[in-house]
């Protein structure tokens, strides 16, 4: 009867724990999308009108959608001056003018492959407002598809309730609010990635190097990740070459096309990256804000150096293992940190090391108390955007709308130290793979 009585209890305790932990990610995502809708736009708006700023549709997916619908039914070369000021007046609400000095700097041109007209393909003879809204919720579905899809790639597998505040606190976080509001394609490529890796996991190789090719739409995103799995497909060439097939055969056959529906169009793409870097004053990386663009590149070098040896040394790994996880993991942190653009929406890729660590917290956590910390610091600059939007919402109970504009930038103050953080945490979690003694299961 005791024991019973025991178990009830134990039960209704975690149910109430599971109750608690559900109501908080719903609070903690609700006040996120309050944030960036009464907060945070409003702002923008009030500071785009007092300096003479124009704002359109600012849809990330406008100038791919213009770009490719010009291509394929007028034949109009969609990296063309023309092009990217007809771009400008539906992004914008007009053309950029030089002599403005209060325009964005941001061009918005064909900044893609052209190969990304092939996905944009079917949307060309609709009204961009309803390809606008359908890829808006085509975005929030990729999001959420996203999180089991990362949990299968780093072979965690949570009770449902943990699933589902995964789930919530990742479409309630401000990378995923962020890309969801601008339709930013970084988003897709990130469930592509998903995809790709959980596909690995289930050793469906081909199917894998098919979806990441699909993903090099965002070429500065995939390639570092490409480089790993194609080393790691090296490794074990009789067992793993079905990833470098499907990987180069779709590769082959997206440039191809690209080719014949326009010709020559590398060079092209080629200047506007140059025409975009310059404009943007060399669009720097995550170190490059954080320190200085010298250092940045310096430290940006020795992060991929050290990165490639590790690939390096647990090439052989199987997809099954720990190492596997982790190394991938790491090699999409490091690209959020060294890839030259500082913008969250990029941060969703640090969905598999976030929820790997959390996974591993009992190793990270019975070690000494410098990496307690660091796991306490790290844990800190992730939960901080919550903490913040959740604040400014109980203060809207008393405090005016312009004061709280005021703080508009308070659930941001920690968005450069979250990649660093991620990423150094992975790396603490290397110091097991080279210890001889410990499994790499």
């Amino acid at each position: 009867m005791s024991c019973n009585m025991e178990r009830i209890c134990s039960a209704r305790s975690l149910s109430r724990k599971s109750i608690f932990g559900v109501l908080l990610a719903l609070l903690s995502a609700a006040s996120m999308w309050w944030y960036v809708q009464e907060v945070l736009i409003p702002y923008q708006r009030a500071d785009a009108a007092a300096h003479g700023r124009p704002r359109g549709n600012l849809s990330d997916l406008y100038p791919r959608w213009l770009g490719t619908r010009e291509l394929l039914l007028n034949h109009r070369n969609p990296y063309s001056p023309e092009v990217t000021r007809e771009i400008q007046a539906g992004y914008y609400g007009r053309p950029l003018e030089p002599g403005r000095t209060a325009d964005p700097r941001d061009q918005q041109g064909f900044a893609y492959p052209v190969y990304v007209v092939f996905l944009l393909a079917p949307t060309v003879r609709l009204p961009f407002a309803l390809v606008q809204e359908g890829f808006r919720w085509l975005l929030v579905v990729l999001t959420v598809a996203s999180v089991p899809l990362w949990l299968a790639a780093v072979r965690w597998h949570p009770k449902p309730m943990v699933n589902f505040v995964l789930v919530v606190l990742t479409i309630g976080s401000f990378p995923a609010a962020q890309g969801i509001k601008l339709q930013q394609l970084s988003l897709l490529v990130g469930a592509l990635v998903a995809a790709c890796m959980a596909f690995v996991a289930g050793d469906h190789l081909v199917a894998a190097g098919v979806l990441l090719a699909m993903a090099t739409i965002k070429p500065q995103l995939a390639a570092p990740l490409a480089g790993w799995l194609v080393l790691w497909a090296l490794g074990d060439w009789g067992k793993r070459k079905g990833l470098i097939w499907g990987f180069a055969i779709t590769l082959m056959a997206l440039l191809g096309a690209a080719q014949y529906v326009l010709p020559g169009w590398i060079p092209d793409f080629y200047s506007t990256v140059l025409a975009y870097r310059k404009y943007t004053a060399g669009a720097g990386s995550l170190l490059d804000a954080l320190i200085t663009p010298g250092w940045g590149r310096v430290l940006s070098f020795l992060i991929v150096a050290a990165a490639a040896g590790v690939c390096w040394r647990l090439r052989r790994q199987g997809a099954d293992s720990f190492a596997f996880a982790l190394i991938s993991s790491m090699v999409l942190a490091a690209t959020v940190v060294i890839v030259p653009m500082v913008a969250p929406y990029n941060q969703v890729l640090l969905l598999p090391g976030i929820f790997l660590l959390v996974r591993e917290r009992a190793r990270i956590w019975n070690t000494n108390r410098l990496v307690r910390f660091s796991c306490f610091a790290a844990a800190l600059l992730v939960l901080w955007p919550w903490l913040a939007t959740f604040s400014l919402a109980l203060a809207s109970i008393v405090l005016p709308t312009q004061s709280l504009q005021r703080a508009w930038a308070l659930p941001l103050y920690t968005s450069l130290g979250i990649p660093l953080g991620i990423l150094g945490l992975l790396c603490f979690l290397l110091r097991d793979l080279f210890r001889p003694q410990e499994s790499l299961s």
